[in-house]
């Protein structure tokens, strides 16, 4: 849906998390929930590659808390470039909503490329949002990142469940669509449980989800990744 269209803002908790509560929470999730279906083996490879501003615009947002935010970011999954996604993340209140474009492998990589003159002609309202802001804001590919998610869905609240680890930074690099590209772990980045749904979190998926000691906080992978360029 382009960003013109009417979007559900969902609640959503994210913690930070021990390899040992992944073990944990993923035994409890295959005993309630069931695997995406488009995860392989129970996980796919999540790659993105973010933009922001010379300012920083989107990082410093994020990590001052600001209360309405966005961040546009291009992703696909599990190497394949046949399916890539231009997302733009909204935050307001605390409740998050994702508009999401299709783009072709060519376009993706004309985009990284900075030959965008196309981007206003393309039919898709969200692709022609980011033409304006990279050409008025100064937005533009910033850095690589790549992780490993684990998803499992439950139907009641429209409930998802994703563990992500494994977070890799490109270190600045923007080459988003070469398979070769090589990213390094992004520091001590810990696991992330993420928890969405609409109006309300049935019962047994927030018990669940509980684990002593843990609290709901606001990691950002992008934000950890541009520690490191």
């Amino acid at each position: 849906m382009g960003a013109s269209g009417a979007k559900r803002y969902r609640h959503e908790w994210k913690h930070e998390i021990s390899y040992a509560d992944l073990l944990t929470i993923r035994a409890r999730m295959r005993a309630v929930a069931m695997p995406d279906p488009h995860a392989r083996d129970g996980r796919y490879l999540i790659r993105s590659l973010y933009f922001d501003n010379a300012n920083d615009k989107a990082l410093r947002e994020k990590v001052d808390g600001v209360n309405r935010r966005e961040k546009f970011r291009i992703r696909y999954y599990n190497l394949d470039p046949s399916l890539i996604h231009l997302e733009k993340k909204s935050k307001l209140n605390g409740l998050g909503t994702k508009y999401s474009a299709s783009l072709t492998a060519e376009e993706a990589q004309r985009i990284v490329d900075g030959d965008i003159d196309w981007m206003l002609e393309s039919g898709r309202s969200l692709v022609e949002e980011l033409y304006c802001k990279m050409r008025y804001q100064g937005m533009k590919p910033m850095t690589v990142v790549d992780y490993t998610r684990e998803p499992f869905i439950f139907g009641p609240g429209n409930v998802r469940v994703t563990l992500d680890y494994d977070i890799r930074t490109g270190m600045g690099n923007i080459d988003f669509l070469n398979p070769g590209l090589v990213t390094v772990p992004a520091g001590e980045a810990p696991v992330i449980m993420e928890v969405k749904w609409d109006d309300y979190l049935p019962d047994i998926i927030r018990d669940a989800v509980q684990l002593p000691g843990c609290r709901v906080g606001a990691f950002s992978k992008y934000a950890q990744c541009r520690v490191y360029g």
